[in-house]
């Protein structure tokens, strides 16, 4: 059994950064690649129950979000966060850790060698 679990996008400069702090820190990971493998929704439901951050932070605001006609108001609850993140599983903010029952999202960069450290 792996020690944490990433939710992790390659071609996510901070994803891969979170990936060579967990080398670093010596851990194992099991890397979940979640725009080839989504979350269903009682997988989202289970990541909120640990996360950290409010769960409007899980879902990214970008060019995706904007061209979609998504606001702030369309991801204010959890119900609407994971309603958005399953339709949408490319706007899942990257990248999460996920060790035992706690989770964060890696923003900053410097918050997952933190949370490894713990």
């Amino acid at each position: 059994m792996s020690d944490v679990t990433i939710l992790h996008n390659q071609s996510c400069s901070t994803s891969r950064a979170a990936m060579e702090r967990i080398g670093e820190a010596e851990v194992s990971a099991d890397v979940v690649d979640y725009l080839r493998h989504p979350l269903d929704a009682a997988q989202l439901e289970d990541l909120l129950d640990k996360l950290e951050d409010a769960p409007t932070h899980l879902v990214r605001r970008d060019t995706h979000f904007r061209e979609l006609g998504l606001t702030d108001a369309d991801v204010e609850t959890r119900e609407q966060v994971v309603a958005v993140l399953t339709q949408h599983p490319r706007l899942l903010q990257r990248p999460v850790v996920v060790r035992g029952d706690r989770a964060i999202i890696g923003r900053p960069k410097e918050r997952v060698a933190a949370f490894l450290a713990e």
